[in-house]
C-alpha cells in the first residue's frame, strides 16, 4: 500500500502541481478569450461587409431611382410638347365677359356697436340692513343713488354707442357707394370695349386680342410670350408677329442611366431625327394654337381672318448677333378655320397642306421662310408687346399687365397663372411655392395706380389671404405705397412691391418694363435719398445701442406736436430718408445697433419734434418682447463721428413690442432739446404710429 510522502517535499510538491493547474486554467481562459474575441470579429466583420453590401444595394437604387426619375420628366416633357395643340384645344377661351365684376360688397358689419348697452335692473339695487329706520332711510337713498348712477353711465355709453354707430355706419355707406361705382365704372369701361370690339376700333382690337395671348393658360412654362400686332379694318384681318420656342424647348437627352462601374449618371441622347421632327411639329402646333385662342376669343365678329408669323430668337451663327428668323406663316380665314379638328389634325400636315401656310423645313438651323404678310405692310400703328421698346406699365392693357406679372413670378421659379375675372375673389394672379419648406399657396393681386396706393387695399388683401387659405399675399403695383400700409403688412404674410421694385424685378428676370415715358435707371428700394447741401454740410449722427437678443426695427417720425408732416416723413425701413435727405437711415457705426443721420438745420420750419421709436420686427422675432431691452442709448455724434452726448432711454416692459425712445423738440431759439421717452405699446409698431397721425386701417 503506497502512503504519502511527507514533510517540506510533499509539501512543496503539491504546491507545484496546484500551481501548474493554475497555470493551465488561466492559459485555457485566454485562449477561450482568444477565440470568443476572433468569433466576436469574424462577426463584426460580417455585419460590416453585409451592412456595406446594403449600403451599394441601396445607394444604387437610389440612383437608379434618380435616373428613372430625370427620364420620366424628360419623357413628361415630350409628351406635352406632343399634346400641346390638344390639350390647348381643351382650355377654356377667353371672353370679354370675364371682365366684369359683379357689385357685391361686404355687408354692413357693426360687430359689438350692434348690441345696445345693457341698462341697469332697479331690483338688483337693494338697500343694506340697518337696525334703525333712519339707517334704512340712507340705505336706501345710496340703493337710490347708485343705480342713478349707472343708470346715467348706462345712458351716457348708449348715446356714445349710437353715435359711434352712426358714424361707422356713415363710413360704410360712403365705401360701398365708392366701392359699387368703382365696380359700375369698371362694367362701364367694359361695355365700351365691347362695343370698341363691335365697331372693329383698330386700337380695341390689337390690344384686347394681343392680352388674349398674352393671357392664355394653354402655354407651357418657359414658351415665349412677345408680339406685334395691327388690325386691317376694311379686311377684318389680324397680322402678327408671335415669337415661338427655340430648338432647346425639345429635351436633347432621351433618358438617363446609372452607370455603377463610374458611379455616374449618363443621358442617353435622342436620335437628331427625331429631335428635329418634334421640333417642327411644336412650331406648327403653336401656329395652330396661337390661331385657335384668337378666333374662340373673338364674339363679336371682329376678326374675318389672321394672318401669323412666327419667330425664333437666337444668336445668328454667321455674325454672333442676336437676331429673329421668321420660321413660320400662315394666312387663314375663320370659315376654313372652323371647320378643322384641331384635336385630330397633323399639325404640319394642317398648316403646311389645309392652310396653305409655310412652315420651315430646317428650323433648328434658322432657316427662314418669307412671312405671307406684316404688320408694317397693314397700317404704321403697329403695337408691340413684349419685343422691342420697354413697354409703359402705366399704359399696358390691363390684362397684359397681371400676364406679365405672372410671367415675372414664374420667371424665379413659382407657377403661376392669371385668373378669370369673373369671381376671382379679389385675385389677379395665383401662384404657387413648390419648396417644401418655405413654400405654399400664394395670392396676388396686380393695382395698375399713379397715386399711392391706400392702406385699404392692403387690408383688403390680408382678408383675402385668410379667405383664400393662403401662405402669402403679394400686392404688385406701379405706384407706391405709405407707410400707413408697410406698417399694417409688419408682422403679417404680406409682401408689397412697388412700382420701381417691379422695374427691377423684372429687368433681373430678363423681362420688359418700365414707368412713364423714359425707361429709368434701376434704383434700389433701400438706397436713400440723397441729402441736400445743406443738410450735409451740418448734421449729427444718432447711434442707437441696448442690450437683449430681439431684432428690433428703429424709426424717426418728424412731427408738429403730435402729428406727423405726413407719410413721407415717417423714416423706416421702407422709406429709408425724407423727401428733402434732411433724416435718414445710415449705416451704424461700430459699436452702434442703428442709426440716424439727422440735419436739424435743414428740418422744416413747421417741424418742432424729431422722435426716435424702436419696435420688435415680427418677422425675425414673431414672439418678442421688449422684456429683454435694456441699458439703451443714443450716442450723439458730429459730423466727423466724434461723440457729443450719450443720452439715455427707458428700458423696455414685457407685452410690449414698440417703444417711444425719445423726442428731439425745438426751442424758442432754434435749439433742441432731448426729452426721454417711454410710452409703450403692446400692438407694435401699427398702433405706435397710429397715435401719431399714420393713417393703418
Amino acid at each position: 500500500m503506497s502512503r504519502r510522502s511527507g514533510g517540506l517535499i510533499g509539501v512543496w510538491a503539491e504546491q507545484q502541481r496546484v500551481a501548474q493547474r493554475q497555470r493551465e486554467g488561466q492559459h485555457q481562459a485566454v485562449l477561450r478569450q482568444q477565440r470568443d474575441a476572433e468569433r466576436t470579429q469574424r462577426a463584426y466583420e460580417r455585419d460590416v461587409a453585409r451592412m456595406q453590401r446594403e449600403q451599394r444595394a441601396a445607394y444604387r437604387q437610389q440612383r437608379d431611382a434618380d435616373a428613372l426619375r430625370r427620364t420620366q420628366e424628360l419623357d413628361q416633357r415630350v409628351a406635352l410638347l406632343e399634346s400641346l395643340l390638344a390639350e390647348g384645344c381643351r382650355a377654356p377661351a377667353f371672353g370679354v365677359e370675364s371682365l366684369r365684376r359683379e357689385e357685391d360688397v361686404e355687408p354692413f358689419a357693426p360687430g359689438p356697436l350692434g348690441e345696445p348697452v345693457a341698462m341697469p335692473d332697479q331690483r338688483f339695487y337693494r338697500p343694506q340692513e340697518a337696525w334703525t329706520a333712519s339707517g334704512r332711510a340712507q340705505a336706501e337713498r345710496d340703493a337710490r343713488a347708485r343705480f342713478e348712477h349707472d343708470w346715467y353711465a348706462a345712458q351716457a355709453a348708449e348715446a356714445r354707442r349710437v353715435e359711434q354707430l352712426a358714424a361707422y355706419r356713415s363710413a360704410y355707406d360712403a365705401w360701398a357707394a365708392a366701392r359699387r361705382a368703382e365696380i359700375r365704372a369698371h362694367n362701364s369701361g367694359v361695355d365700351g370695349t365691347v362695343a370698341a370690339l363691335r365697331g372693329g376700333e383698330a386700337d380695341t382690337v390689337v390690344e384686347y386680342f394681343t392680352a388674349v395671348l398674352f393671357a392664355s393658360t394653354a402655354w407651357p412654362e418657359g414658351f415665349p410670350r412677345e408680339v406685334s400686332a395691327a388690325y386691317d379694318r376694311s379686311g377684318r384681318r389680324l397680322v402678327l408677329d408671335w415669337d415661338l420656342p427655340g430648338y432647346e424647348v425639345v429635351p436633347e437627352a432621351k433618358g438617363v442611366k446609372y452607370l455603377p462601374s463610374t458611379d455616374q449618371e449618363k443621358e442617353v441622347p435622342r436620335p437628331v431625327t427625331q429631335r428635329r421632327a418634334l421640333y417642327r411639329d411644336v412650331l406648327a402646333q403653336s401656329v395652330l394654337l396661337a390661331v385657335r385662342e384668337l378666333f374662340a376669343a373673338d364674339r363679336f365678329g371682329s376678326l374675318d381672318g389672321v394672318a401669323l408669323n412666327g419667330y425664333v430668337g437666337g444668336v445668328d451663327p454667321a455674325t454672333g448677333l442676336a437676331s429673329r428668323v421668321c420660321v413660320a406663316s400662315v394666312v387663314v380665314e375663320r370659315s376654313v378655320f372652323d371647320r378643322l379638328n384641331l384635336e385630330l389634325v397633323g399639325a404640319v400636315e394642317c398648316l403646311t397642306g389645309a392652310l396653305a401656310g409655310r412652315l420651315s423645313a430646317r428650323p433648328e438651323e434658322r432657316v427662314a421662310v418669307a412671312a405671307l404678310v406684316t404688320p408694317d405692310q397693314v397700317g404704321s400703328d403697329v403695337v408691340v408687346q413684349g419685343d422691342g421698346e420697354e413697354p409703359d406699365l402705366l399704359a399696358m392693357d390691363p390684362i397684359a399687365f397681371e400676364g406679365l406679372v405672372a410671367e415675372l413670378f414664374r420667371a424665379r421659379g413659382l407657377q403661376a397663372v392669371t385668373t378669370q375675372r369673373s369671381g376671382d375673389g379679389g385675385v389677379d394672379v395665383q401662384a404657387l411655392d413648390p419648396d417644401p419648406i418655405s413654400g405654399g399657396s400664394i395670392v396676388v393681386q396686380v393695382k395698375r395706380y399713379r397715386n399711392t396706393v391706400p392702406p385699404s387695399a392692403v387690408r383688403d388683401l390680408f382678408g383675402t389671404v385668410q379667405d383664400k387659405g393662403a401662405n402669402k399675399g403679394v400686392l404688385v403695383t406701379t405706384s407706391k405705397f405709405g407707410p400707413g400700409s408697410y406698417t399694417f403688412a409688419n408682422g403679417k404674410p404680406l409682401t408689397l412691391i412697388s412700382g420701381t421694385e417691379l422695374v427691377d424685378l423684372l429687368h433681373q428676370h430678363g423681362l420688359r418694363g418700365r414707368l412713364g415715358g423714359t425707361a429709368p435707371e434701376a434704383v434700389p428700394a433701400s438706397a436713400p435719398a440723397p441729402a441736400p447741401a445743406e443738410a450735409a454740410e451740418d448734421f449729427n449722427l444718432l447711434g442707437m445701442v441696448w442690450s437683449g437678443s430681439a431684432a428690433l426695427d428703429v424709426c424717426a417720425l418728424v412731427c408738429a406736436g403730435s402729428r406727423v408732416l405726413g407719410d413721407e416723413w415717417f423714416v423706416f425701413f421702407n422709406n429709408p430718408a425724407t423727401p428733402d435727405g434732411s433724416v435718414a437711415m445710415v449705416a451704424a457705426a461700430p459699436g452702434d445697433r442703428a442709426a440716424v443721420r439727422v440735419g436739424f438745420d435743414a428740418l422744416p420750419a413747421r417741424a418742432d419734434r424729431l422722435v426716435l421709436v424702436a419696435a420688435v420686427d415680427p418677422e425675425v422675432n414673431p414672439e418678442a418682447d421688449l422684456g429683454g431691452f435694456t441699458e439703451a442709448g443714443i450716442r450723439l455724434r458730429d459730423d466727423s463721428g466724434v461723440e457729443l452726448d450719450r443720452l439715455e432711454v427707458s428700458d423696455g416692459r414685457p407685452g410690449e413690442t414698440a417703444l417711444v425712445l425719445g423726442s428731439f423738440r425745438r426751442r424758442a431759439g432754434g435749439d433742441w432739446d432731448f426729452v426721454l421717452g417711454g410710452k409703450g405699446y403692446r400692438g407694435g409698431l401699427e398702433e405706435l404710429v397710429g397715435d401719431f397721425g399714420i393713417e393703418v386701417e
